[in-house]
C-alpha cells in the first residue's frame, strides 16, 4: 500500500558495502522515465553512477551534506534543459521523488543532496563541478544527485505525532479542521 511506502521512506546516509543488482537499477530508472511531466516536455535527463572514482568526486560536489555519496555504491545525477521548459525544477523534482519512492519500494534507501543554486568553492559553482565530472553539455542544469543503496540501518518511519498538522489550513487560510 503506497500509504505505508510513505510511512516507512527515511533519508539514508550510511550504506552496506553491497552492489545495487541490474535489474532494481533498471527499475530505478523505468521509475523515473514514468514521472510526470508538464506537458509531456520531459526535461530531464539523468545520469547512473557507480564509479567508485566518481562517487567520491561528486561527494565533494559541496562543502556540506554531500560526502556520504563516497560510501554509496549508486548515485543518480538529476539533470535537466531549463530550454525544454519553464518548470524544469518541478519536473526534475518529481521525477527525484518518484526515484526515492522507488527506491524505498525495493528495499534500498536514499538520500538527496541538493545541488541547484549551492557552492563548490569560491570561484565555482556545485552545478559546474559537476558539469565538468560528468562531462555534461553546457545547456544542461543539474538540479540534485541521489545517493542509493542498501542502508546500513533500520531507521523507523516518522511517526504521526511528529507530523505538522497545524500547517493545514481548510478552504482559506488560517482556517483549521
Amino acid at each position: 500500500m503506497f500509504m505505508d511506502l510513505l510511512r516507512t521512506r527515511r533519508s539514508v546516509r550510511q550504506f552496506q558495502d553491497k552492489p545495487v543488482e541490474k535489474e532494481k537499477i533498471d527499475l530505478l530508472v523505468e521509475s523515473m522515465l514514468r514521472s510526470p511531466s508538464s506537458r509531456g516536455l520531459n526535461p530531464w535527463e539523468f545520469v547512473v553512477v557507480s564509479d567508485p572514482r566518481t562517487l567520491e568526486g561528486l561527494a565533494i560536489a559541496k562543502p556540506h551534506g554531500a560526502s556520504f555519496i563516497k560510501n554509496a555504491p549508486l548515485a543518480i545525477v538529476v539533470c535537466g534543459d531549463p530550454a525544454k521548459s519553464d518548470v524544469w525544477v518541478e519536473d526534475c523534482s518529481i521525477a527525484a521523488l518518484i526515484l526515492h519512492l522507488t527506491a524505498t519500494d525495493l528495499g534500498l534507501g536514499s538520500c538527496w543532496v541538493q545541488l541547484r543554486k549551492r557552492e563548490y568553492d569560491a570561484q565555482t559553482t556545485s552545478e559546474e563541478y559537476v558539469k565538468k565530472l560528468l562531462g555534461l553539455p553546457e545547456n544542461m542544469a543539474v538540479e540534485a544527485v541521489i545517493a542509493i543503496g542498501y542502508g546500513k540501518e533500520d531507521k523507523p518511519g516518522h511517526s504521526r505525532s511528529s507530523l505538522l498538522f497545524e500547517k493545514v489550513s481548510y478552504e482559506k487560510y488560517g482556517q483549521k479542521g
